[in-house]
């Protein structure tokens, strides 16, 4: 499995202020950090986030929910996700405006990972190798 690491979330992160405006900066590179271990974390010998869809949740939660950058959070924790799922053979689909109300709820709701990965996982699909 392939996990990003703390350089692939600051490029994540460029390229969406670059792409659709506002400000670049980190306001916390601790959160950052972490993400790079988070995901794939083991408590008592098991993985605590065992599905692709529940460590794709960590990065969208830890990144909205902890205001690591200036700006953008919401859009560099939803991109993060995908690109963890596609780096990882899952390809992501969402209906217009779907992602941005999304991101509000988790806001709005506080919601946990188990309810981002039942989201991620509906609008992703496994690509078929060749």
């Amino acid at each position: 499995m392939r996990y990003l690491l703390a350089e692939d979330i600051l490029h994540i992160h460029s390229m969406i202020i670059d792409e659709t405006g506002g400000m670049h900066g980190v306001r916390n590179h601790h959160v950052i950090l972490s993400l790079e271990n988070s995901p794939r974390q083991i408590v008592f010998g098991k993985e605590l986030y065992p599905t692709i869809f529940l460590k794709a949740a960590i990065y969208v939660r830890d990144i909205i929910m902890s205001h690591p950058f200036i700006d953008g959070n919401k859009r560099t924790g939803i991109i993060c996700a995908t690109v963890f799922l596609e780096d990882n053979g899952y390809t992501f689909t969402i209906p217009e405006g779907g992602i941005e109300e999304f991101t509000l709820r988790i806001v709005e709701e506080k919601l946990d990972p188990e309810s981002i990965s039942t989201w991620l996982n509906k609008y992703s699909r496994k690509i078929k190798s060749k």
